[in-house]
C-alpha cells in the first residue's frame, strides 16, 4: 500500500468519525468517564449528571477532592456534563474523542461549551443541557472552542498552558492548597467574544471579597513608605505616640507598624551606618539624595486569603505608587521576613519597588503578627484592632480554635498564656509560603486592572495589565526571600520572571553526594533543616558564646552560660575540665556543625535575642500542635522581673499588631518553661529538674533536639510513646516545607552575608545553590553573591545595646539593593548578571558602639567581572567558594 493510498484512507477515516460525531452517534469505546470538577475550590460531595445526545441522564457523585467517576455504557456521544458549585452551574462537552483522557468539569470548560454551541449566556447553556441541543456539536468544534480558549490563555500568560478540560491537576478544598493549574481557574475571567474570548478580571478564588479594602495615600500627610512619618520620623529612635494607648486607631497602629518593621530590616539606629547617605526613603533609584523625606503617594488594597473556615489563612496587599505606569507595568513581590505581620518587607523588597514605580504584592505568608489572649479571649483583625475572639469569628487574625471549654480548662491549669499565629495556627503555614507568594502576585493583577481598566458594555473589565506584558520580580529577604525562590520553583504559569532575594532561610531537601568548600576545607555539615541547626546550636550557643572575647550581647547570656556549660558536662554532651574547657569545645562542636569562625562572636547575642523562641515556633508550627500541647514544656506569656507569669495587660494586645515580630519574645510576650523546677518561668531564668540549675531550661532544648532527630540527645535511644508521636509529627512537617531547587531556568540572584549566624551560609544559601544548579544543570540561570562582614540582621548595627556590630559589620541592604538593580536590568534591558562571586567588604573598625561614618570604600559593589580569587564556582558535584 503506497504512502498517497495511506493517506487517503487515514482522511476518509477521520472524515467518517466527525460526521458520526456530529450525528450523536456511536457509543463510546470506553465505559468509563472520570475528572475532577472544580471552581478553584473542589465542587466537593456534588450530584455530577451527564446527559446524552439522545436525552439519557445518569449520574454520579464526586469524592472531597471534586473528582468522580461515571460509567457511560449505553450512552451516546456527545455527553454534556453539568454540575452546581458555590459559584455557578458549570458545563462540560465530551466527545467520544475524549473517552480514555481526563474530563474535566469547571468554569473553563463551561465557557468552551459556550463558544463550541455559539450561545451567549450560562442560562442558555444550561437550557442546552436540558433540552439536549448540543446533540449536534462536533469534537472538532469543541476542540477548536477549546483552542480558542487556550490562545487567548497564552496571551494572557505568554506561554500556552495544558487545557483545563484535559489536565490532571489538585483543586484547593478546605483542608488544602490547590496547584498551579487550580490557580489558572480563578486567574483570569473568559467569555465568548466572536471567534475566540476575551479576558476580564476576576477577584482571585481565595480572597474574601467581604475583608478587601483599598485606601489612598496622598503622599503628604501620609504615604505608602514611610506612613507619613517620611525619612527624619523613620530615622527617630522614639516611636509615634498613640492618642489612646489602650485603643490606638487602625491609622495609628499602620504607622507604627510600619515604623517598627522598616527599622527592624534595615540600619536606621545612625546616619554613620550608610541610612540617608546609601540607603533610605531620600535616596532614588541612582544612589542619590534627591527625594527629601521620600514619601510615596498611591493605593493601598489588603484582603485576607484562605480557606472558606478561616482555618489557613493569609494577609494579601498591595501597594501601586503614583508613579506605576500601566503601559510599563512591573510588580515586585515583598513577601514578610521572620514571622512578620503584611509590613514586614516595607524596608526591603517594598522600598525598592515603590521607587522604581513597580506595583508591590505583600504577603504576611499565613504566619503573620496574630495573637489571642487566652484569658481576656481577645483577638487582632485584619487591621491590627482588638476584638473578642466570637465577635471577631473567622475573621479574627488568628484564633487559637479552641471550645469554650477547652479554653477555660486550660486557663485553668496554665493561666494567663498567650496563642500565637506562627506557632499554634496548627497549619504548618511554611508549606504555603510559594504559594502564598504567587497568591499575592494574583492579587496584584487583580488590584491593578481594578484600577486601571475600563468596564465594558458587560459591565466586567478587560485584563489590560497581565503577565504576559508585566515584568515580575519575586523578592524579599530572610523566610521571605525563602518564600520567593519557593515561589519560583512552583511557578508553573509564568507569573514570575525572575528572582533577587537576600539571605533566605530555605531548606534544600537533600544535597545527597553533593560537597561544599571554603577554601581548601570541606565543610562537614550542611544543608541541614532549620530546625535541626536550631535545635543543636540551642543546646551549645550559650557555652560556647563564653569561648570569644568582645561578643556583642554577652551580658544578656551571662546568668545562665556558665551554668549550660556545667549542664552539658553533667549530661555528659561536653567533656571538658573546666568551663573555659568546655566553651571551646562547645564553639568547636558548632564548628563541625556548619558555623565558622565569622560567626564566634555573635553566638552570644543570638541565642540571647532569637534561637530559643525560633526553636519553639518552629517546634510547634512543623507539628501541627495546639497551644494546649505545651510541646516541651514551653508556653508564651507576659512575665514580672523575677521570671513568673502574670496577666498580659490589653495594652499588649492593643499594640502588638505595630510592635510585635511574630515570634515572642516580642511586644511584652516572653517565651515560658512550664516545666521549671519551682513553677513556670522564664526560660531564661529556668533552672532545670534534671540539673538544679539556672541553665535557660536545659531540659525543655534537650527534649527539642529529640524531638528532631527521634532519638534522646544524652542517651542516644530511640524515642517512644508520646514522645516517638510528637517527633514522628515535628519531622514530617520538615519535609513538607523542604526545597527541590528546581527554578526551571528562571533567572535568580542570592545575596548573602558569610557572617549570618542566624541562618548560617552552608545550611542556606550554599546548600541551595549547590542543590538548584544540580537540579537545573545547563539550564540554570542561579547567581550567588556572598558578602564578607555582613550577617543578618542590620537593625542591630549600630543598634546601642549590641556595641561591637558596628565596628564588624556592614549593612547586607546595601547589597540587596545591588541585586534587585541587576535583576531588573537584566529583565528590562537585557543586561548580563554578573557570574557569582565573594564580595570582600572592609569594616568601619574603630571603637566599639561608636565606629566612624561608613563610605563607599567599605562597600565595592558586585563585580560584573569578579577576579579568579573571588570567584564561586560548582563543577562536578562540588561548590568551591573562595576563603
Amino acid at each position: 500500500m503506497d504512502k498517497h493510498f495511506r493517506l487517503r484512507a487515514l482522511t476518509l477515516a477521520v472524515s467518517g468519525a466527525l460526521i458520526l460525531a456530529a450525528c450523536g452517534g456511536g457509543e463510546g469505546s470506553a465505559s468509563a468517564l472520570s475528572g475532577t470538577a472544580a471552581e478553584g475550590l473542589a465542587i466537593a460531595n456534588a450530584t455530577l449528571t451527564a446527559r446524552d445526545a439522545v436525552g439519557n441522564t445518569r449520574s454520579t457523585t464526586t469524592d472531597a477532592s471534586g473528582n468522580y467517576s461515571l460509567d457511560t455504557a449505553g450512552l451516546r456521544f456527545p455527553l454534556m456534563l453539568q454540575i452546581t458549585g458555590s459559584k455557578g452551574v458549570w458545563h462540560a462537552l465530551v466527545s467520544t474523542d475524549d473517552t480514555g483522557r481526563t474530563a474535566n468539569v469547571n468554569n473553563a470548560t463551561d465557557s468552551v461549551a459556550l463558544l463550541a454551541l455559539g450561545l451567549g449566556s450560562s442560562a442558555a447553556l444550561q437550557n442546552a443541557f436540558t433540552n439536549g441541543s448540543f446533540r449536534e456539536v462536533s469534537a472538532a468544534r469543541i476542540a477548536e472552542a477549546d483552542a480558542r480558549l487556550l490562545d487567548a490563555l497564552e496571551q494572557e500568560l505568554g506561554s500556552r498552558p495544558a487545557s483545563l478540560r484535559s489536565a490532571r491537576f489538585t483543586p484547593a478544598t478546605d483542608d488544602t492548597p490547590g496547584d498551579e493549574t487550580d490557580r489558572l481557574l480563578t486567574l483570569v475571567g473568559t467569555r465568548p467574544q466572536g471567534a475566540g474570548f476575551a479576558t476580564y478580571n476576576l477577584m482571585p478564588e481565595n480572597v474574601w471579597a467581604d475583608s478587601y479594602t483599598a485606601q489612598t495615600y496622598d503622599g503628604s500627610s501620609d504615604d505608602l513608605l514611610t506612613a507619613g512619618l517620611g525619612k527624619t520620623g523613620l530615622a527617630s529612635a522614639t516611636a509615634p505616640a498613640y492618642a489612646n494607648a489602650a485603643a490606638p486607631t487602625a491609622a495609628e497602629l499602620r504607622r507604627n507598624a510600619i515604623y517598627n518593621n522598616y527599622r527592624a530590616l534595615v540600619d536606621a539606629n545612625k546616619g554613620a551606618g550608610g541610612y540617608g547617605s546609601l540607603y533610605g526613603p531620600n535616596i532614588d533609584t541612582r544612589g542619590a539624595d534627591t527625594l527629601g523625606e521620600g514619601k510615596i503617594a498611591g493605593l493601598e488594597a489588603i484582603a485576607y486569603t484562605g480557606d472558606r473556615s478561616g482555618k489557613r489563612k493569609a494577609v494579601l496587599m498591595v501597594q501601586v505608587p503614583a508613579s506605576f505606569n500601566p503601559a510599563q507595568p512591573c510588580i515586585v513581590t515583598a513577601t514578610s521576613s521572620g514571622s512578620r505581620g503584611i509590613y514586614g518587607a516595607i524596608g526591603t523588597a517594598g522600598e525598592w519597588g515603590l521607587k522604581h514605580g513597580c506595583a508591590v504584592a505583600y504577603t504576611d505568608k499565613g504566619s503573620g503578627n496574630g495573637m489571642h489572649d487566652l484569658a481576656r479571649d481577645t483577638v487582632n483583625l485584619l487591621d491590627g484592632t482588638v476584638a473578642g475572639a466570637s465577635q471577631a469569628g473567622k475573621h479574627a487574625h488568628f484564633s487559637a480554635g479552641l471550645s469554650a471549654t477547652e479554653r477555660d480548662a486550660f486557663n485553668q491549669s496554665f493561666p494567663s498564656r498567650i496563642a500565637y499565629k506562627h506557632a499554634h495556627s496548627r497549619q504548618n503555614p511554611e508549606r504555603d509560603w510559594g504559594r502564598n507568594t504567587l497568591d499575592a502576585v494574583a492579587f496584584a493583577f487583580y488590584v491593578l486592572n481594578e484600577k486601571y481598566a475600563t468596564a465594558d458594555a458587560s459591565g466586567k473589565k478587560p485584563r489590560l495589565i497581565r503577565p504576559a506584558n508585566t515584568l515580575v520580580i519575586a523578592s524579599s529577604a530572610s523566610n521571605g526571600a525563602g518564600a520567593a525562590l519557593m515561589a519560583a520553583e512552583q511557578d508553573k504559569l509564568g507569573l514570575i520572571d525572575g528572582v533577587a532575594v537576600s539571605e533566605p532561610q530555605i531548606q534544600p531537601k537533600s544535597l545527597g553526594s553533593l560537597a561544599i568548600k571554603q577554601g581548601s576545607t570541606t565543610v562537614s555539615t550542611a544543608g541541614k533543616p532549620l530546625l535541626d541547626y536550631f535545635t543543636y546550636a540551642n543546646l551549645y550557643q550559650p557555652c560556647a558564646a563564653l569561648a570569644a572575647t568582645g561578643s556583642p550581647g554577652a551580658a544578656f547570656i551571662a546568668g545562665y552560660a556558665t551554668n549550660r556549660c556545667t549542664a552539658l558536662k553533667a549530661k555528659g554532651l561536653l567533656s571538658g575540665a573546666d568551663t573555659a574547657a568546655q566553651a571551646t569545645e562547645a564553639l568547636q562542636k558548632l564548628h563541625a556543625y556548619g558555623w565558622s569562625a565569622e560567626h564566634d562572636v555573635f553566638h552570644a547575642s543570638h541565642h540571647a535575642l532569637a534561637t530559643p523562641s525560633i526553636v519553639v515556633t518552629y517546634l510547634n508550627t512543623y507539628g501541627r500542635f495546639s497551644v494546649t500541647d505545651n510541646v516541651c514544656g514551653f508556653s508564651f506569656a507576659t512575665t514580672a522581673p523575677a521570671g513568673t507569669v502574670t496577666a498580659t495587660s490589653a495594652a499588649v494586645q492593643a499594640g502588638i499588631f505595630a510592635v510585635g515580630n511574630g515570634v515572642p519574645p516580642t511586644g511584652g510576650i516572653n517565651l515560658v518553661f512550664n516545666d521549671a523546677s519551682g513553677g513556670a518561668k522564664r526560660d531564661v531564668l529556668a533552672v532545670s529538674p534534671s540539673t538544679g540549675l539556672a541553665d535557660a531550661a536545659l531540659d525543655g532544648a534537650l527534649c527539642a533536639r529529640a524531638l528532631v532527630t527521634g532519638s534522646d540527645p544524652v542517651s542516644g535511644a530511640a524515642l517512644t510513646g508520646t514522645l516517638l508521636a510528637q517527633s514522628e509529627r515535628v519531622r514530617q512537617g520538615i519535609r513538607e516545607v523542604q526545597a527541590d531547587g528546581r527554578l526551571g531556568g528562571k533567572p535568580t540572584i542570592i545575596v548573602s552575608g558569610r557572617s549570618d549566624t542566624l541562618i548560617p551560609v552552608n545550611h542556606a544559601s550554599r546548600a541551595y545553590y549547590a542543590m538548584s544548579r544540580q537540579a537545573d544543570g545547563a539550564a540554570s540561570r542561579l547567581h550567588y553573591y556572598e558578602v564578607t562582614n555582613a550577617q543578618h540582621f542590620d537593625a542591630f548595627i549600630d543598634n546601642a545595646a549590641l556595641p561591637g556590630y558596628d565596628t564588624r559589620l556592614v549593612p547586607l541592604h546595601v547589597y540587596f539593593n545591588q541585586g534587585m538593580d541587576l535583576m531588573y536590568a537584566h529583565l528590562k534591558n537585557g543586561a548580563a548578571l554578573p557570574a557569582s562571586q565573594v564580595v570582600r567588604t572592609t569594616p568601619r573598625g574603630g571603637t566599639a558602639g561608636s565606629a566612624p561614618d561608613i563610605s563607599a570604600t567599605n562597600l565595592p559593589p558586585i563585580a560584573a567581572t569578579p577576579a579568579g580569587a573571588d570567584s564561586i564556582a560548582f563543577s562536578n558535584g562540588v561548590l568551591a567558594v573562595p576563603e
